[in-house]
């Protein structure tokens, strides 16, 4: 994934995996997904038009794809449910929490915790929880999942911004959107968290707790407007990971090269201290 997907200057950069795999050196390979995986949460008509893409395009605005994306793709999706299997941290491109069941969006191909979730009960849990703490709100994560009873979906987000969904009317049985307003730092989230995720968490008595760890909430990230710290992000994936017998974390967000690899390490640091 260090290797494939190649987007240039674009934010979500093979970069991004580089430096996480030289700060991580013993990070171990994944098998890739098949593309059966990918169909139980997207069409297989938008599944297929991916795989066959040839040459360097524009799927939106703000999502590239090219002849190996698809590749790419299919390695971060199964590396998230070789993850969810082993209570692992999934470092993976392209990112997913917005990809919709037929369409890219917002540099997300395909829904990886979408499909990891799905992967899970078909591996005999009887309840996910989904935990999305990157600044956007997962809108494809929630249109794949939240009319599923099975799967919970929480995140907190910045809002009103990008994709704006998730807003305080945006709830459902088994969705929980957590809107915060811009400037937003650790108190706020961990409050919101305490208030409102760790309640529905264990009210859901999941088995699995799968977590779209974005962490372009932070302070010095470029494409948003919040301020978490490496403090707020360690205590987040500690409170994340007393919820469930098992916890699992997949990339999304977080698009400053220079601290990505400290919050990474520090939410690394707080799941396993939980």
């Amino acid at each position: 994934m260090a290797r494939l997907h190649p987007t240039g200057v674009h934010p979500e950069s093979q970069e991004r995996l580089r430096v996480l795999q030289e700060a991580f050196p013993d990070w171990t390979e994944a098998e890739p997904a098949g593309a059966d995986d990918l169909v139980v949460c997207h069409d297989p008509a938008y599944v297929a038009r991916i795989r066959a893409v040839e040459e360097t395009t524009w799927l939106d605005a703000d999502t590239v794809c090219s002849e190996s994306s698809f590749e790419a793709a299919l390695y971060a999706a199964g590396a998230v449910i070789e993850a969810a299997r082993r209570g692992g941290f999934a470092l993976v491109r392209p990112p997913g929490h917005h990809a919709l069941p037929a369409r890219a969006m917002g540099f997300c191909l395909f829904g990886n915790v979408a499909i990891a979730g799905r992967r899970m009960r078909a591996e005999g849990a009887d309840r996910v929880a989904i935990v999305d703490w990157d600044v956007h709100h997962g809108n494809g994560t929630q249109a794949i999942v939240g009319d599923d009873p099975t799967i919970l979906f929480c995140s907190m987000q910045e809002w009103p911004f990008y994709p704006g969904t998730g807003g305080p009317d945006d709830q459902g049985e088994t969705v929980v959107n957590v809107p915060l307003p811009a400037g937003s730092g650790d108190e706020e989230y961990l409050a919101a968290f305490d208030e409102r995720v760790a309640p529905a968490v264990r009210a859901f008595e999941p088995d699995l707790v799968l977590v779209s760890a974005g962490f372009d909430a932070h302070v010095d990230d470029p494409l948003a407007n919040m301020r978490v710290t490496e403090d707020g992000f360690r205590e987040l994936a500690r409170r994340s990971a007393g919820l469930a017998p098992m916890t699992t974390a997949v990339l999304e967000g977080g698009y400053n090269l220079d601290t990505l690899p400290a919050l990474v390490g520090a939410a690394l640091a707080g799941f396993s201290n939980s």
